[in-house]
């Protein structure tokens, strides 16, 4: 099954964004994969909307955002504005999946669902015809650089048994721990987006880190 590779900027050289960013364009990379967090939801800080708005300027694959924030629903539209492609919200900090998902759509996004580890891919039996992309989290987000979790595997083949008996067809996204070692196992399992930042960002040939993960 062909898949895609998104490189985690959370892992990028901030002092050196711009090249990073061409970097990016230039590789095998499919998406740029933006993790945006509150400090509330999770317990870090990362960029907001004004990093968004330089990278927008320069990245020329689309932008996969992913919001690590409580209360987003007041957000969407700013960052509908801001150029993103593809907006996912965890499903423990939405009271309304449902309508969330309704309203990125209608902001002429893709709708994404993120799950951290503990969260059962069950929790989307009711959502499953309004997702465009489900990022299941396999390691505790917050920082970058962590060690894979390895029941990932197991969540990843019962959701797209889920997709597959439902009749529909979402993007399956990893995020975390995620290298060359690990990326055709996932794949296999059902997984077709790898997000990657460690692995590619601080691997001694970036752009080879990033072909490797795309060929597996």
């Amino acid at each position: 099954m062909s898949h895609l590779v998104a490189p985690s900027l959370l892992a990028a050289d901030f002092a050196n964004l711009q090249r990073d960013i061409e970097f990016v364009n230039e590789s095998d990379a499919d998406w740029f994969h933006l993790d945006v967090m509150d400090g509330v939801f999770v317990p870090n800080i990362s960029f907001g909307m004004p990093v968004i708005k330089a990278i927008a300027q320069h990245a020329k694959k689309p932008l996969d955002v992913h919001l690590m924030i409580v209360d987003p629903d007041r957000f969407l539209e700013a960052f509908a504005k801001l150029g993103s492609n593809i907006l996912t919200v965890h499903i423990e900090a939405c009271t309304h999946l449902h309508r969330t998902l309704a309203a990125i759509r209608s902001l002429g996004m893709k709708a994404g669902v993120a799950l951290n580890p503990h969260t059962p891919v069950e929790s989307l039996s009711e959502v499953l015809h309004d997702l465009d992309l489900v990022c299941l989290m396999s390691v505790n987000p917050g920082f970058g650089g962590q060690t894979f979790i390895e029941r990932t595997y197991e969540k990843v083949r019962t959701l797209r048994a889920m997709a597959n008996k439902a009749g529909v067809n979402f993007h399956i996204e990893i995020d975390g721990g995620v290298t060359a070692s690990n990326a055709t196992a996932l794949v296999e399992a059902g997984a077709d987006v790898l997000v990657a930042g460690s692995s590619i960002f601080r691997a001694a040939n970036p752009s080879e880190a990033t072909t490797t993960i795309k060929n597996a």
